[in-house]
């Protein structure tokens, strides 16, 4: 058996040549979608009849057997037709264009390095651990970029784990990316004794995504689909491509799990019921949200409330702003906590995602009936930030490193936790006596703070700098613009 380590650095150096032909490490991932999808979807062929989804004037064996032009005239042509198929195939391939020009390189890429393998047997996970390292190599090398798609997948597995999806219940994520929420929580609930009936849920009518990029939504897909999830003809899509933010969108979910992507600045700006209209050419009434922000963060904060069932529970990760940002921000964590039980929060260490610098947290919450007393009644705060460091490369984060975390939440029974050193209890109303309802709640000596030989890596004390610098910046023109305004 191949491994799988070998294999994505072998097909990733291969990037390097088709790079001289103008391609992007993007561009070049998006290739081996279209082409490893179409590889082990033939493989699957091979295994069960039953997921021959793909015409056969379109399949692998039809690319296979071809070379030269008539290699690359009929590349572009499954491209394009693939492209007008319904379901999750017709997404998978929307708006795909071939952009190896150079037939000879196609030709290799096919020949010598995809059909030689056998893709589908690298690891349990169906799409293989081969694919799944393109996809990190892929945020890794991009760091403004992809890098915003790729959860630590430890850090998904503990949320999945603790958050405990039970089968049956519906899992949206608003932000879905490449797929990590929707695939641990299928992996989790795979896991489980499932009668037939419930395995069939969970193939169709579970798992429901929504994601922004064209070209990202394409990977979600091509995971989705590989682990048997909206591959059959008139199967609900699970997966829709539009801007989340924009509207509600009709559907309500038993739990959301969802990592929204960095960066502050929504595209349009959101107005609620209550607010007055802005000037934007692009403005989006949401009468279903409690504050008119640009603040990206916050808008998917409330979209995610809006979108839960009654007693649906949420994980999201968010930036530090988000639990100290005043003005709009304090109206949200006011109304959080009176409207949902906002339960726990995990404080995530730095050095764990492809953006350096970058400080987050997990906020967990229950929706709950409208009531006139606040649901939530005390906060758990678990720091897995101070004194604690991790790097991508040299000590990247691992599933165990969440075992204590994981512990002290106790997802079989929240209600009987115990305080421990890193894990403590905050009432409501010490809560609601902070100044701006500030979240940002902290009680460990930091020791990097009195010994100089434990500084963060002048990169990451960069980063944090420069990232502190433009939430200021950007904090004084959204002043700017109110005064000019006035």
């Amino acid at each position: 058996m191949s491994n799988p380590t070998a294999i994505t650095q072998k097909l990733w150096n291969y990037c390097n040549i088709l790079r001289d032909d103008g391609l992007s490490y993007g561009d070049y991932v998006e290739q081996l979608t279209f082409l490893l999808f179409l590889k082990m979807a033939d493989e699957r062929v091979k295994l069960s009849a039953s997921f021959a989804i793909i015409p056969p004037d379109y399949n692998w064996q039809s690319l296979v057997t071809r070379d030269g032009d008539d290699l690359e005239v009929h590349y572009r042509h499954i491209l394009e037709e693939l492209g007008k198929e319904k379901g999750m195939l017709g997404l998978i391939f929307r708006k795909a264009q071939n952009k190896i020009q150079d037939p000879a390189k196609l030709r290799r890429l096919i020949a010598d390095l995809i059909d030689k393998e056998e893709w589908t047997s690298l690891s349990s996970d169906v799409k293989g651990d081969a694919y799944e390292g393109l996809l990190q190599k892929n945020a890794e090398d991009v760091k403004g970029g992809a890098g915003q798609y790729f959860t630590p997948r430890p850090l998904i597995a503990a949320m999945v784990e603790v958050t405990a999806p039970r089968p049956g219940e519906t899992i949206c994520d608003p932000a879905c990316g490449t797929g990590g929420f929707l695939l641990a929580a299928h992996d989790y609930l795979f896991r489980q004794d499932l009668d037939r009936d419930q395995k069939r849920r969970l193939k169709s009518g579970t798992l429901y995504g929504v994601e922004l990029v064209d070209g990202v939504a394409r990977l979600c897909c091509m995971n989705l689909v590989l682990h048997g999830i909206g591959e059959e003809a008139g199967e609900e899509v699970p997966l829709q491509v539009r801007d989340a933010l924009a509207s509600h969108g009709g559907d309500f979910y038993d739990v959301v799990l969802t990592n929204p992507p960095f960066g502050k600045k929504s595209s349009v700006t959101i107005v609620n019921g209550a607010g007055q209209a802005q000037k934007e050419s692009l403005t989006i009434h949401r009468e279903d949200f409690w504050a008119t922000t640009s603040n990206k963060q916050l808008n998917f904060l409330q979209h995610v409330y809006t979108i839960l069932e009654q007693h649906g529970r949420a994980a999201i990760v968010v930036p530090d702003n988000v639990l100290f940002e005043g003005g709009a921000g304090e109206t949200v964590r006011r109304k959080l906590l009176h409207e949902a039980e906002v339960h726990t929060l995990l404080r995530l260490p730095t050095g764990i995602f492809y953006a350096q610098g970058v400080k987050a947290n997990v906020l967990f919450f229950d929706r709950k009936p409208a009531a006139e007393n606040p649901w939530t009644k005390e906060l758990w705060i678990y720091d897995l930030r101070t004194n604690i460091h991790f790097t991508l490369k040299e000590n990247p984060l691992k599933r165990s490193d969440l075992d204590d975390f994981v512990a002290c939440y106790n997802p079989a029974d929240r209600h009987k936790r115990k305080e421990t050193e890193r894990f403590k209890q905050f009432g409501y109303d010490e809560i609601m006596k902070r100044d701006k309802v500030n979240l940002d709640i902290f009680w460990l000596r930091d020791e990097s703070l009195e010994d100089s030989a434990n500084l963060p890596a002048p990169e990451v004390i960069a980063a944090e700098i420069v990232e502190d610098l433009q939430a200021a910046l950007e904090q004084f023109a959204a002043i700017a613009e109110d005064v000019g305004k006035g």
